[in-house]
């Protein structure tokens, strides 16, 4: 009608539903084209920051996470390795500056260099925690977006940061370049999209009768079975709260009737909680909520997001099954780290019984109340048990719980279990016994009736028993007690605690193994060592020998240390102390074998350096032997100091091989540490050995000890050396006894991982009233005169008895040093122990022992010497030799002294 009246027909009113749809499309792009255009720009700054922060973030990134980063920013100049690469990376990437920094915010990198190794101007905090951080800011270059990332080590850590940045005017300059461009192709978009308008119409026009109501209602009804069908209730609630759709999954989970449609949700019913939910609209994610005997998870989302209507759409899924399943594989779980926590906490010795307060103390701090373990005597020595069956003794050995008083049996109480009983059966049958309710008296009391109604009445009420079986033998039975918890033992708890005693038993098992082996080792090792100290006046001797605590110090602590005290002739002794490096069997042995051989060459009477020379040989060979044998363990390593010690001229000579300085405490107080010269370890071969020779007075004290005194983990050696110096001082005035009670008192390391053997000896002088000697001219003659100078001083001595057979001894060697030997001769005379001749020369040769012939003229001297003395031999000086022999005294005959000592010319 507008036409009628001169006025132009409206668009709207055109009489095609193709054409009206052709221009308001066509209208629609004119304003979309326009109003994107002046978005573009009106947002062109907007564009180019958010530009500028992608670009920085990426470049900064990538930068961060490119390889060698890390190695870089941990390397002596980070800026050296890291400017070249920083510089490139800026001029390929487009940015105005890639800087490097470390963790405290100095730069590493800069596009100018003077600016290398100043502060970072920025926010770097929340970068050091692992986040990235954009900051807009306006620097010299202009404003610009800067952005800064952390560089992640390999172990999680942030060990540098990276800074990107770009000025807006670079990024906003690319984009308006685009102008041009952009308005051609809106104008280009503009003709296509009429064209393609022009051309939906035309099939619009032509398609749209395709499209009836039956299709769309067979749509409509396609959608609605599919909502209604799904396992997940479905909620529909409008802006004003009331419910606009319930699917049939929801209407049975909420219980709902089936016309509810419309009606507000706090007038369904439900749950106060619930309701509030699904009346409030807000954003709601696997919530549990329960309804009847359901545990429903709910989720809410709104539905006017993107300009939708207002309201919430709740989804609703039933997890009262997925709940159960969850609870026992909690459960599950609990165990599996019960028995994990098991492995690491029991058996972490290898020590029996502290094995079993293990497996007790855990138990019972996480599976029971109480908890005791029973072992058979024999594995409680080491040994394997031979008996496993019925009436089985085993002794107490672990307990542990809330409290004492239980009425159960105490700690080493040997228990027979009854074989009548389900008990003793299980245990003779090694099968574990459940007893769920102990106040039902189903028989278990049968062991012990009396304690049995004692243990209920103070309220133990279930109870397990497991055999602790290793290798198909019972070891002994460990028990556990429900009191103070509520639950009952049930089955599943029966296989946790068989599982939980399995892995026990094959620790005690081990520990009994161990046991066993240790005991071995220590008496082979006891076997080698010294047993008592032997009879002799030189010294007065104090010792001590420590093995290294088991399992710290190899196989239970037992090593090559060794020690001795070995008398020698002419009232001397001497002192040897040494270490084989290593521990366990082949230690002990060795330490045995070289302990013999020292005994061997001091029979010969040998000064230290010789000794030790010989000591040195032996170890090579026996090296040599083994390495042919394909023994991979030589003894190269071992060490030793041997020192003799002479009472009558209080003389002392030593010599060391590889071994630590003894130390010689005086009568003063004052403890120094003797300057034995040096010598290789035994085994080494080569080098020689050197002696010190040094007098020591009378209480003097020379103490000799082994490494693992002085050295320890948390001590080094010097520092050790020092505080056995200082405590030796400190205690000049006590007993050997006292004074090896104080140096370990000082030095003793808490956890001993090596041997100590330590020897204190305190020297004493023969009294010069026991001493007589007399130079002897080369003359025949006289072998008389010394024989009645001997004669008088046995007298003197009391000793009468002994002066023929000391007559004839001494006769016979000085008649052979007269007629055969060169030089001064010496005679002298020692009551000691034993009655001690010795006859000294200039001449190397030693006499040897023959049997004469019956025509024989002579021969017969040493023959008569030996058997009327215990003992004889020779000792070779630095000018001669010495030839002694040793009489045995009375034991009733008083020791008196005389007066003085005889020198006399005869």
């Amino acid at each position: 009608m507008a036409g009628h009246y001169g006025r132009p027909r409206s668009v709207l009113r055109m009489r095609t539903v193709a054409g009206q749809v052709f221009l308001l499309q066509v209208a629609i792009v004119v304003l979309l084209v326009a109003a994107a255009m002046a978005a573009l720009v009106l947002q062109s700054r907007a564009d180019s920051e958010r530009e500028a922060t992608n670009r920085s973030v990426a470049v900064a990134e990538t930068f961060a996470n490119s390889p060698g980063i890390e190695a870089a920013l941990k390397s002596p100049d980070p800026t050296a390795l890291l400017q070249p690469r920083a510089e490139a990376a800026r001029k390929l990437s487009g940015v105005d500056f890639i800087v490097v920094l470390g963790t405290d915010g100095i730069r590493y990198t800069h596009p100018l260099p003077d600016r290398i190794g100043k502060q970072f101007v920025g926010n770097l905090e929340p970068a050091l925690n692992g986040a990235v951080v954009t900051e807009k800011i306006t620097g010299t270059i202009g404003p610009l977006v800067q952005a800064v990332v952390p560089v992640t080590g390999r172990d999680g850590t942030v060990v540098g940061l990276v800074s990107a940045g770009i000025t807006i005017d670079r990024v906003s300059g690319v984009v308006e370049d685009q102008f041009p461009l952009l308005f051609g192709a809106a104008g280009g978009v503009l003709l296509v999209t009429t064209g393609g308008t022009a051309l939906v119409s035309s099939r619009l026009r032509r398609q749209t009768h395709g499209l009836g109501p039956a299709e769309m209602t067979r749509m409509y009804e396609h959608h609605d079975a599919v909502l209604h069908a799904v396992r997940e209730g479905v909620l529909i609630v409008g802006g004003d709260g009331r419910l606009l759709l319930a699917n049939d999954e929801a209407r049975r989970l909420l219980g709902l009737p089936a016309d509810v449609e419309g009606v507000p949700v706090a007038d369904l019913g439900l749950a106060p909680f619930t309701a509030r939910l699904l009346a409030s609209g807000r954003m709601a994610t696997d919530e549990l909520h329960p309804v009847g005997d359901r545990l429903l998870a709910v989720n809410q989302r709104s539905t006017d997001q993107d300009g939708g209507p207002p309201g919430s759409v709740t989804t609703l899924r039933d997890t009262t099954e997925l709940r159960a399943l969850t609870g026992k594989a909690d459960v599950a779980r609990g165990r599996l780290k019960l028995l994990y926590d098991a492995g690491t906490e029991i058996g972490t010795t290898l020590d029996v019984v502290r094995t079993c307060e293990e497996l007790a103390e855990f138990a019972a701090a996480r599976f029971a109340d109480f908890a005791t373990v029973d072992l058979v005597e024999a594995v409680l020595r080491g040994e394997e048990p031979t008996a496993t069956g019925a009436g089985t003794e085993m002794r107490r050995t672990a307990f542990s719980g809330a409290r004492e008083d239980t009425a159960l049996y105490p700690l080493g109480k040997l228990i027979r279990f009854v074989p009548s009983t389900q008990l003793g059966s299980g245990i003779r049958r090694g099968e574990a016994v459940l007893e769920a309710d102990l106040t039902a008296f189903s028989g278990w009391q049968e062991q012990d009736p009396v304690r049995a109604r004692k243990l209920v009445a103070h309220g133990i009420h279930s109870m397990i028993a497991v055999p602790l079986r290793a290798r198909g033998v019972v070891l002994g039975v460990a028990m556990f007690w429900r009191s103070t918890k509520p639950e009952s033992f049930e089955e599943e708890d029966l296989s946790v605690a068989e599982e939980l005693v399995a892995r026990a038993a094959v620790s005690v098992d081990n520990a009994r193994r161990y046991t066993r082996e240790h005991t071995m080792a220590v008496t082979l090792q006891r076997s080698l060592l010294p047993r008592g100290l032997p009879e002799q006046n030189a010294v007065d001797v104090a010792y001590r020998y420590l093995p290294a605590q088991a399992g710290l110090g190899g196989l239970g602590g037992v090593g090559g240390d060794w020690f001795d005290i070995i008398p020698l002739p002419g009232a001397r002794v001497a002192l040897v102390v040494g270490d084989v490096v290593g521990h366990g069997l082949h230690a002990a042995a060795t330490m045995g074998r070289l302990r013999t051989a020292v005994h061997n060459f001091s029979t010969l009477d040998l000064p230290p350096d010789e000794l030790l020379w010989h000591l040195d040989e032996l170890v090579a060979r026996i090296d040599q032997d083994e390495a042919a044998d394909g023994v991979d363990a030589a003894v190269t390593g071992a060490t030793c100091l041997y020192a003799i010690y002479d009472p009558v001229t209080g003389h002392c000579t030593m010599a060391r091989a590889g071994h630590l300085q003894p130390v010689i405490l005086q009568q003063d107080g004052t403890a120094a540490f003797a300057e034995v010269p040096g010598g290789p370890p035994l085994g080494l071969g080569g080098l020689p050995f050197e002696t010190l020779e040094l007098h020591l007075p009378k209480d003097s004290r020379l103490v000799l000890y082994t490494d693992g005194l002085v050295e320890d983990r948390d001590r080094d050696l010097d520092e050790g050396l020092t505080l056995l110096r200082r405590t030796l001082a400190d205690h000049a005035d006590r007993t050997p006894e006292d004074t090896c009670e104080a140096v370990l008192q000082a030095l003793l390391p808490e956890q001993q991982r090596d041997d100590i053997a330590l020897l204190v000896s305190r020297t004493r002088v023969l009294d010069s009233g026991r001493v007589a000697d007399w130079d002897v001219p080369p003359d025949p003659s006289a072998v008389g005169r010394v024989r009645a100078a001997v004669a008088r001083k046995l007298a003197e001595w009391g000793l009468e008895e002994e002066a023929f057979t000391t007559e004839l001894i001494l006769s016979e060697l000085v008649t052979n040093a007269i007629r055969y030997a060169s030089g001064p001769i010496r005679v002298r005379l020692i009551r000691d122990r034993n009655l001690i001749c010795e006859v000294s020369d200039h001449s190397s040769t030693s006499p040897h022992l023959r049997q004469a012939a019956i025509t024989d003229e002579g021969g017969r001297g040493l023959f008569l010497v030996a058997q009327f003395a215990e003992r004889w031999g020779t000792r070779y000086t630095a000018d001669g030799k010495v030839i002694w022999t040793e009489q045995p005294l009375s034991a009733n005959r008083p020791a008196d002294s005389a007066h003085g000592v005889a020198e006399d010319r005869v």
